[in-house]
């Protein structure tokens, strides 16, 4: 390796998948991308930016897919297969950049980001140096970090820091090699609370002094980096949990600040709350339906198309469309986003704008609460060439506006909506397949509820039915004693995996 000039490979798949809906995700869902294109998803690694001069970057594969179901065994074949080809492809690398969610659930594995950069371990060799970036609801196995150099996640719930934490994976690695000095020190603390990202976000506390301090240990003398997990909890793995990750040359320093974090998020366990105010779905149309704040938002949190559900869900809006208020056009003007229906949408692209159609939607793969919906209305907009969604319908049922997706997509954009002809500032009520408000519709929102409606991302974590996740865990046992907070020093990968995966 040129000592100021590393050749670094970027590879990874990233998926959040729900053990408890059954949907599945397939190979197409990750969108991968090869080559030089995977350089063109970083800003940061644009040609001109420093830290794309700094060395040579080489594209093996990345896909990501958005939150659903357990990826097939098939899926994950064919697309780790071609990684580890690809990655074979490139020649010698002096370091890989991994780029993944860290809440994948593959069938007939349990975890699964560890099993693949084992794989890459094999193919890359020992001594090749690897940052793993992740989102702060993956979870972290011994063997995960034992297998990684570097490692880290996101620091905001929502994640407005998602590519400023892509790139400081990818600028750590670089300064490790260019550095030279040993490997860094990888101090590991599993933290047994598993919690809902919605208990967790950054925008309150306790989670925002957690984080907060996350930044203060990464600042010590002798630390690269600092990192904690919420974990993911809307899967059933020995895996999920919280985390707590501290790199750096000094193993005095990585040990404390790793123990100062675990101990802070253990401490704060019970101070955990929603990040908004919740209720019955029924709880929070009535609220909204009175208030004079436009627009009242709503979350309708079981069925989040982003946190890993299968989207099609239909017990939400069957109880929207029975309210007597919302009958006639002249009632409150309510948006709901949304359920997928590719038949309904073609039938309404067919018949086209002000056109009355009826038709049926949703319960295609997650039929456990309610039945496909059958609804009358007029054709208010149809839009196609949409990433996610393919074609959009707008279907005006009473004086609810129901958009009705060919495959599922969240609404996280204002355009999501003005796209559509749909005005969400004006709406009464706005009704939104999501947990935590994204940034912009945070910004619109007058006022927000969220509604605890089943699911396979519900929020009520103990009707799921975890059986699989390391006992005792709070808030599963409450009165449990106090954990083992202590470092665990985590060997290089060049050396032999020690220790137990506790």
């Amino acid at each position: 390796m040129s000592a100021t000039f590393p050749v670094i490979a970027v590879a990874g798949l990233g998926v959040e998948s729900s053990t408890f809906s059954p949907a599945r995700t397939d190979a197409p869902a990750f969108q991968p991308q090869r080559g030089v294109d995977v350089l063109g998803r970083y800003p940061f690694l644009a040609p001109g930016q420093p830290l794309r001069a700094a060395a040579d970057w080489r594209g093996a594969l990345v896909g990501k897919a958005l939150p659903g179901g357990t990826v097939t065994a098939s899926a994950y074949a064919d697309l780790s297969g071609e990684l580890i080809a690809k990655l074979q492809g490139l020649g010698p690398i002096d370091g890989l950049w991994y780029d993944i969610h860290g809440a994948m659930t593959v069938e007939g594995m349990d975890d699964a980001e560890a099993e693949l950069l084992a794989r890459i371990r094999e193919t890359v060799g020992l001594d090749v140096i690897v940052s793993t970036s992740m989102d702060l609801h993956g979870n972290v196995s011994r063997t995960l970090v034992h297998l990684t150099d570097l490692i880290t996640c996101y620091r905001m719930a929502p994640h407005e820091d998602a590519m400023e934490t892509k790139e400081r994976a990818a600028r750590n690695l670089v300064d490790q090699l260019t550095g030279g000095g040993p490997r860094p020190v990888k101090a590991w603390i599993p933290v047994p609370v598993l919690l809902a990202g919605e208990q967790t976000s950054t925008r309150i506390e306790p989670a925002k002094g957690l984080y907060a301090a996350v930044e203060e240990v990464e600042a010590a003398q002798g630390v690269t980096d600092a990192a904690m997990w919420v974990g993911y909890a809307w899967a059933d793995e020995p895996r999920n949990r919280a985390a707590v990750v501290v790199t750096g040359p000094d193993e005095s320093a990585v040990t404390g600040g790793a123990e100062r974090l675990a101990r802070a998020f253990w401490d704060a366990r019970h101070d955990f709350v929603f990040v908004a105010p919740t209720g019955t779905l029924a709880d929070c149309l009535d609220e909204a339906l009175a208030s004079t704040a436009q627009p009242y938002f709503v979350s309708d949190t079981g069925d989040n198309p982003t946190a890993g559900g299968a989207g099609d869900v239909t017990w939400g809006l069957g109880q929207l469309l029975a309210r007597p208020e919302l009958q006639g056009p002249c009632g409150p003007t309510v948006l709901y986003a949304s359920l997928p229906g590719p038949t309904a949408v073609d039938t309404a692209a067919r018949a086209g704008i002000g056109a009355t159609v009826t038709v049926t939607a949703g319960a295609e793969v997650d039929g456990r609460y309610a039945a496909p919906l059958t609804m009358t209305g007029v054709v208010h907009a149809v839009r196609h060439g949409d990433p996610d969604a393919g074609t959009e319908a707008v279907l005006r049922v009473g004086s609810v506006y129901v958009i009705l997706t060919r495959l599922r997509k969240p609404y996280h954009h204002e355009h999501d909506f003005t796209d559509l002809e749909l005005n969400p500032r004006t709406a009464d009520v706005v009704i939104v397949k999501i947990g935590y408000l994204e940034p912009e519709l945070f910004a619109v929102a007058a006022d927000w509820k969220m509604a605890l409606t089943p699911g396979g991302v519900d929020q009520d974590l103990q009707r799921l039915g975890h059986h699989r996740i390391r006992r005792p865990m709070f808030p599963f046992d409450p009165r449990m004693a106090d954990p083992d907070l202590s470092a665990r020093i985590i060997a290089p990968s060049s050396q032999p995996f020690s220790g137990p995966e506790d």
